[in-house]
């Protein structure tokens, strides 16, 4: 899958990432959609839902080619936990 060229800042790409999650895909999830990754393009508002973060990326770019992606984890509040080791 080739990148897509960013058409927004990282500014911009959240702000609208964050509202399209709140305003449209937080009230269309299940309680079983829980922890599961939700790839969002910006620009429409068209969203896929996985277990697998690639997998739901990947379908996203295939159903809108050139998205501009914002990946969230449902019930989450960050979509990795980063962990430094000791």
């Amino acid at each position: 899958m080739a990148a897509t060229e960013p058409r927004l800042s990282r500014e911009e790409l959240a702000r609208r990432g964050d509202d399209a999650f709140a305003r449209q895909v937080r009230p269309a999830l299940r309680p079983e959609d829980d922890g599961k990754f939700v790839a969002i393009d910006v620009e429409s508002g068209t969203y896929e839902v996985d277990e697998d973060e690639h997998s739901a990326v990947s379908r996203l770019h295939r159903r809108v080619p050139g998205a501009q992606v914002w990946l969230v984890r449902a019930g989450y509040p960050a979509t990795h936990l980063l962990r430094g080791g000791r």
